[in-house]
């Protein structure tokens, strides 16, 4: 009988995870327990993905803020801290604010605005319009932002963030001047040792500021990227990827992923004959258009993954077939035209007319998101997801 199902995308529960559990065997177990109870089969080329954060929970993978501050103290000592470009988030930035606030004597929190660098809107850009205010020239202090735009919640958490971060610096005794700009050349007007705190742009904040007279000047990635008395620790992106754990830890993203997915590919081919592609993911990519965000709060989407995921799509727009190399045909001749044109087609269809319009992304990254907005990031219980069809194509 003809398919009539292509992709088919399934979140699997699984037990809770908690640190010194073997993850391994608990998605493998989680998978086959599905597709018995389910009554699916796994075939070749089906995709596990796992939630980078039960990976880290069985890691132990945590870090208090006494770790954070105890490495911010070693960096920068007593000096007046810049503190530039967080996220405004209470998961994602704020426990990491406390351990960098108790770890310094003076913060210049310096927000980046209308938005910060996943999409979180501290000010309408129509606002800004009507203010005649630039947000790539102006530097604002904090009065100044006030006086234009007033006091402004999140739309979502319902959360003033400017006083929500200053609040958290001064619960610790710590003097706090906060100003707006977009410019990272902005803070050596005030300090020359900075905490740059944005994800997906460090590295060019960072050289700019060595190359205007920064002094010590360090990344997101640089607090524990080793083990403070003991804590855990991501040698590659050190609190980058994040997450809160109780008010006083944080969840830091996992270390030597690779192992992993690799041993789960290993094991499902040993248990079931097929070969299963694996990858552990983090925040996908996805804009929300009323609350503006972009997800994206992590530094990879995907920290490892098994070699058939590597690359690319390389995919035919059907609908461009239809309406132009086989424009004059129609039902089943259309058909087996289009199928015959998908079975020759080139093995690299970069630049071809007939893949435009086909989404230009890893594979990595679409998996990823497709993951992450199945498994949500609350109460679903499914941070296994199991993919099947992903790689089929109308031919199949």
């Amino acid at each position: 009988m003809e398919r009539v199902v292509g992709t088919v995308v399934r979140g699997l529960r699984c037990p809770i995870i908690n640190q010194g559990d073997n993850i391994e065997e608990i998605v493998v177990d989680s998978v086959l327990k599905a597709a018995e109870v389910e009554g699916y089969s796994i075939n070749d080329k089906d995709i596990v993905t796992v939630t980078e954060s039960i990976v880290a929970r069985a890691q132990g993978n945590y870090a208090t803020i006494d770790h954070i501050a105890a490495d911010v103290q070693a960096k920068f000592g007593d000096d007046t801290l810049g503190v530039i470009f967080p996220i405004l988030s209470r998961n994602r930035f704020a426990i990491c604010l406390r351990g960098i606030a108790k770890g310094a004597k003076k913060i210049v929190l310096m927000l980046s605005y209308p938005s910060d660098e996943v999409g979180n809107h501290l000010v309408d850009l129509d606002m800004l319009d009507e203010k005649g205010v630039n947000p790539w020239t102006d530097v604002l202090t904090e009065e100044q932002f006030r006086s234009y735009f007033g006091y402004n919640k999140h739309p979502f958490t319902g959360v003033d963030y400017i006083d929500y971060y200053k609040s958290l610096i001064e619960e610790y005794g710590v003097e706090c001047e906060v100003i707006f700009s977009n410019n990272p050349k902005t803070i050596l007007n005030y300090t020359k040792n900075v905490l740059t705190c944005d994800i997906h742009t460090r590295f060019r904040t960072k050289k700019l500021l060595k190359a205007n007279g920064g002094e010590k000047i360090y990344s997101l990635d640089n607090i524990l990227s080793a083990s403070i008395d003991g804590s855990g620790f991501n040698e590659a992106y050190g609190l980058l990827g994040s997450n809160k754990a109780t008010e006083q830890t944080v969840k830091l993203f996992p270390r030597h992923c690779q192992p992993i997915v690799d041993n789960i590919q290993r094991m499902l081919l040993e248990k079931t004959g097929k070969h299963v592609e694996v990858m552990i993911y983090g925040d996908g990519a996805f804009k929300d258009p009323v609350g503006q965000i972009w997800e994206l709060a992590d530094p990879v989407v995907s920290p490892a993954f098994t070699a058939g995921l590597n690359g690319t799509p390389n995919e035919i727009k059907l609908k461009y077939l239809a309406d132009n190399n086989f424009a004059g045909l129609r039902g089943e001749e259309l058909k087996q035209a289009i199928s015959q044109f998908i079975d020759q087609k080139d093995a690299d269809l970069v630049g071809a007319m007939e893949s435009q319009g086909t989404t230009p992304r890893r594979l990595t990254d679409l998996i990823g998101s497709l993951s992450d907005l199945t498994s949500g990031s609350g109460d679903k219980g499914t941070p296994i997801i199991y993919i099947q069809g992903y790689f089929d194509n109308y031919t199949k």
